[in-house]
């Protein structure tokens, strides 16, 4: 590490190497087991758990063609089957007869929330050779699917918040910074336009994938596609990895770093998690005001920002 010290994992055979075999994939989720604080949290925890690339192999997409270090197999389809099927055999998820396998859903809580969490690896596209401005395969992040369910529970949703799960910051799927929604952006910006114009109110974004916490707010008066109602994205990882320094967003859709702490730029990525620099996010709902309060905390259970959402005015 940068001071000198040596930082250790514990080694077992399947962590050894890339995942490619069922068997390894299945020993990636046994080998979280070996920790006990994440046995605790699993005992004490409701989880609703979400999937993204490394639950099969860094930043893949379906039919990829790749030469990577350490891969024998190349067949992303086949690595993607077989780390979708350990990820449902270790993490709780509801099973859809119409599609076994799915990963989207929206999980109920009354009157006061609804959560619609996402899939945004399975149906996405290479966006490479798709940097135009039409929507078609390439540009896929969702599909259009998982974008038409996504409509059509917001449209019928009637709790007071409407809190979105994504893979990703929506400031780093953005593809470019030319001026105008290009490739992934479109899907995105076909969504934050619906939402508008159906008149959905309360929608809130949280999301991982970043090494580090921050406050995103996503501000049309400072984006390069406009025609969207300004919303708030929380972003909390990791639990228990490397952290990063802030990287950049895209400004396809305007957002705005409000908090951000992980690691500085001196430190450089991959900090070790012995600097204390872990992360996780609160949300809690006022039963009387409705209100919508989100923490965002560090290892030691330290609130570092707060923001209280009012709900709408009837």
């Amino acid at each position: 590490m940068s001071d000198g010290s040596v930082w250790k994992n514990i080694v077992t055979e399947e962590k050894s190497k890339v995942a490619e075999t069922l068997a390894e994939y299945r020993g990636n989720y046994k080998y979280n087991l070996l920790d006990e604080n994440l046995r605790a949290f699993n005992a004490q925890v409701p989880i609703f758990a979400q999937w993204d690339n490394h639950e099969v192999m860094e930043d893949w997409y379906p039919g990829e063609q790749f030469n990577r270090r350490g891969y024998r197999e190349k067949n992303t389809l086949l690595l993607a089957a077989r780390g979708c099927r350990a990820f449902h055999e270790f993490m709780p998820l509801r099973y859809t007869p119409s599609e076994p396998g799915r990963i989207y859903r929206k999980i109920s809580y009354g009157p006061l929330l609804d959560i619609f969490l996402l899939d945004m690896r399975s149906y996405r596209g290479s966006n490479t050779g798709a940097l135009g401005d039409q929507y078609g395969p390439d540009a896929y992040l969702l599909g259009p699917a998982q974008l038409t369910w996504l409509k059509h529970e917001l449209l019928g949703s009637r709790a007071v918040w409407k809190i979105i799960a994504s893979d990703t910051p929506l400031g780093t799927i953005a593809a470019n910074s030319h001026g105008t929604v290009l490739g992934r952006d479109i899907e995105i910006a076909n969504l934050l336009l619906f939402i508008k114009r159906a008149g959905i109110r309360n929608t809130v974004w949280i999301t991982a994938d970043l090494h580090y916490t921050a406050a995103h707010y996503y501000d049309p008066n400072q984006a390069l596609f406009q025609d969207f109602e300004p919303f708030w994205e929380f972003v909390s990882g990791p639990i228990h990895a490397g952290t990063w320094p802030q990287v950049d967003l895209a400004p396809t859709f305007g957002p705005r770093v409000v908090y951000q702490c992980g690691a500085s730029r001196a430190q450089g990525e991959n900090v070790a998690p012995c600097y204390g620099l872990q992360f996780f996010g609160h949300m809690a709902i006022d039963g009387a005001n409705r209100q919508l309060m989100i923490t965002l905390k560090d290892v030691k259970d330290r609130a570092l920002w707060t923001k209280t959402l009012d709900p709408p005015l009837e």
